[in-house]
């Protein structure tokens, strides 16, 4: 299966969760990681609640030669233990491992690693599975992952071996359950599919009740691509009047199957842990993952930003894809971070939902001032905030500061708001370039003018 049409999609499905903000293994939310996706082996009896099956449920209108390619992915979590060698040495050694002692951490050249988890990339692949085939008989697809350990060298400038880096895996089994089955009170050609994904890795006694053991033998992050040939997948979120019944009585255990790829296409299905819409996308402005539930990249970004070089270093230290999401964000143009504070795009009207919608204040240009009851107000202006009675805690905050007026704006409702700063800000610079957290909205009867020999 190609998957360069919902290689973006499926990946961010994929590392969901992999590490959250603030990307630290001494961040309290990033010592239970993997938190989408989980299938545990059947063996764990944890009380945790995870499950050890995911089942996909889909509808398929299909003709005489259907068939599909089916793609389960998933992490394996690998942990990273660091050894710290009791003497240097040049090489290592090919027939046993150097004598070294566990560390949380090791430091060369100024190059920090930590001990933590890190994940591998599983695919199982099952191509041209003949629909009508699995009428008759389910298709059972068993696979397996060997155990394994690996060193690598931890150099100094001099090329010298100071320590070593060792990742474990260990053995992983599991079992693909595909079936099909025509659905009679519909139309000739519907099929329901469903795809059974088990884990049959045999634990040890000590694994079957502790999560964090069990874990290093789960499939993670969990998640199947379905691409079909002769037929067609059927909505389950927006179904044809006919199916809505079908649709709904489709079971789908710890997994949410939504169409990809291609808008108004029906070829490709992504059964994902994560709650999605038909065709999601990836914003064309966001810089690249940053890991979070329903990750906000700009707020994301800026709180990277505000790190503390020793955190900072943490983070670089604590993977390579959180240095990699470190460094990108260093990098980010003023231009590009104001590209994240949203756009509007692909609007509709409800009475045409394929006619785009034109905005009424679209070409109307935001006003420089403003004058009512004898008051005046422009862009650039001195004001008092006086919030009005009722308001939340900022509201309380803010009263008698000082602000600049940055703005003056219309809602769809055609009310006027008008866009503040405050002047003690240090970051007023930020909220002048439109970034959240540093500008405020208030009505105009909420400030007052302030005039020259008033202001601070």
């Amino acid at each position: 299966m190609n998957l360069d049409p919902v290689r973006d999609i499926a990946d961010a499905v994929l590392y969901e969760g992999y590490i959250l903000y603030p990307y630290r293994p001494s961040s309290v939310k990033n010592r239970q990681r993997w938190t989408f996706g989980g299938v545990f082996p059947r063996e764990y009896r944890g009380e945790s609640g995870d499950a050890c099956v995911m089942q996909t449920q889909l509808l398929l209108d299909v003709g005489a030669d259907a068939a599909i390619d089916l793609h389960l992915r998933f992490l394996q979590v690998q942990t990273r233990e660091i050894g710290k060698l009791l003497a240097p040495i040049a090489a290592l050694p090919a027939d046993h491992e150097p004598e070294f002692a566990a560390v949380a951490s090791i430091e060369v050249d100024g190059e920090r690693l930590l001990a933590w988890e890190e994940a591998i990339e599983r695919d199982v692949v099952a191509p041209d599975l003949a629909l009508h085939d699995l009428l008759d008989r389910p298709r059972r697809i068993e696979f397996a992952r060997e155990a394994k350990r690996e060193l690598e060298p931890v150099r100094n400038a001099a090329g010298e071996i100071l320590g070593v880096v060792i990742r474990t895996s260990l053995p992983l089994q599991g079992v693909i359950i595909v079936s099909a089955e025509e659905i009679k009170s519909a139309a000739r050609g519907l099929l329901r599919l469903t795809v059974r994904v088990e884990n049959t890795t045999a634990l040890s006694e000590a694994s079957r009740s502790d999560r964090d053991k069990a874990q290093q033998q789960a499939f993670v992050s969990t998640h199947t691509i379905f691409s079909i040939r002769g037929g067609g997948f059927v909505s389950l979120l927006d179904p044809p009047e006919a199916l809505r019944e079908a649709a709904a009585a489709c079971e789908n255990i710890g997994t949410w199957p939504v169409l990809i790829g291609t808008d108004g296409a029906n070829d490709i299905m992504l059964s994902s842990p994560i709650i999605l819409y038909d065709f999601p996308k990836i914003a064309p402005e966001s810089p690249g993952e940053l890991f979070d539930g329903t990750e906000i990249d700009e707020i994301l970004t800026l709180r990277v930003l505000t790190l503390t070089e020793e955190e900072k270093r943490e983070m670089a230290a604590a993977d390579p894809r959180s240095r990699a999401l470190l460094e990108r964000c260093e990098a980010l143009t003023p231009e590009q971070l104001g590209k994240l504070h949203g756009s509007l795009r692909n609007l509709t009207s409800a009475e045409n939902p394929l006619e785009p919608l034109v905005l009424r204040d679209q070409a109307r240009p935001y006003l420089a001032s403003l004058s009512s009851n004898g008051r005046h107000l422009a862009v650039g202006d001195h004001v008092r905030l006086n919030p009005r009675k009722g308001g939340d805690i900022m509201d309380l905050a803010l009263k008698d500061k000082v602000a600049v007026i940055e703005g003056i704006e219309r809602d769809f409702e055609d009310r006027l708001h008008v866009v503040v700063t405050l002047l003690d800000d240090p970051g007023r610079d930020l909220g002048a370039a439109g970034f959240p957290g540093h500008r405020f909205f208030f009505s105009q009867e909420e400030l007052e003018p302030v005039g020259g020999e008033d202001r601070p």
